[in-house]
């Protein structure tokens, strides 16, 4: 079975990719399942119909459109039935000052899945370099995931957190030895979410960013499942058809099978189904 957990569309500000294309280049690809986890992360954005329009880049900076977004895949839901299982998500950018935010967003629309994700602290984003700005490595590593642990043990209304290390695709490149300098932290994660159900995914753009682990890197793969970890999903991250194409599910697949992983998971009303690698 081929599933792409990880896939922004038209209604994520950094995506221009159609749902309903999306949709016909994953049943070209043989792909069985989708999940739609596109972009919510309030703090930096605002929402449709209540906040200012702002812009970056000519491009609106706003969370999804919600009413429209789960129209539209309950509309491609029905338009595509046998041939292709398409799943409701998000990706929570969740901050520590957000959490009621999302409490209040799972009460209003069900999800099948949620990733949570740490892309900002305090406001400020990792892509712009404004949150490593003026530290070392070591200290905005080390802020990173003491953000991600508080949020998980905080909010619990999530199904795998989002790629783990996502820094290391906007760090100096130098060889810094995140894992090991900041394993402490990174096992009491792992412990927790696997204590509470939770999984981790496997965030196959590490290839399309030429990186030179996995996402999460292979030693914190290796420690999850380690620590008793067994949910964990594929997903691609597209924001357009070229990601799509180059999804790499196979490969996520296989290497999860030589790691000693039995199986990989897709969710349903938030609850994890296995499947046997």
């Amino acid at each position: 079975m081929l599933a792409d957990y990880h896939l922004h569309t038209e209604f994520s500000d950094d995506s221009r990719y159609l749902m309903e294309d999306c949709v016909a280049d994953a049943i070209a690809l043989g792909i069985d399942e989708l999940c739609f986890c596109d972009h919510v992360d309030p703090g930096i954005k605002g929402d449709w119909g209540i906040d200012e329009v702002t812009y970056r880049g000519g491009i609106a900076l706003m969370n999804v459109d919600y009413p429209r977004y789960f129209s539209k895949i309950k509309q491609l839901q029905l338009a595509n039935e046998g041939k292709i299982s398409l799943k409701m998500g998000l990706e929570f950018g969740i901050q520590q000052h957000t959490i009621p935010y999302f409490e209040k967003l799972v009460m209003t629309y069900p999800l099948d899945f949620a990733i949570l994700s740490i892309h900002q602290v305090d406001d400020k984003e990792f892509w712009t370099h404004e949150f490593q700005e003026g530290h070392s490595e070591k200290a905005y590593y080390e802020r990173y995931y003491q953000e991600m642990y508080e949020v998980a043990k905080r909010f619990k209304k999530y199904s795998v957190l989002g790629h783990m290390d996502l820094l290391k695709r906007y760090d100096e490149k130098d060889g810094y030895d995140a894992f090991g300098n900041h394993k402490e932290i990174i096992a009491e994660i792992l412990k927790m979410i696997i204590s509470e159900g939770k999984g981790i995914e496997f965030n196959t753009s590490c290839w399309k960013y030429g990186l030179d682990d996995y996402m999460p890197g292979i030693a914190i793969l290796k420690l999850y499942r380690e620590l008793g970890g067994k949910i964990i999903t594929i997903g691609s991250d597209s924001h357009k058809a070229a990601d799509l194409a180059n999804n790499n599910i196979h490969k996520a697949q296989e290497i999860l099978k030589d790691l000693g992983y039995e199986s990989f998971n897709t969710f349903e009303n938030m609850q994890p189904i296995y499947h046997k690698l």
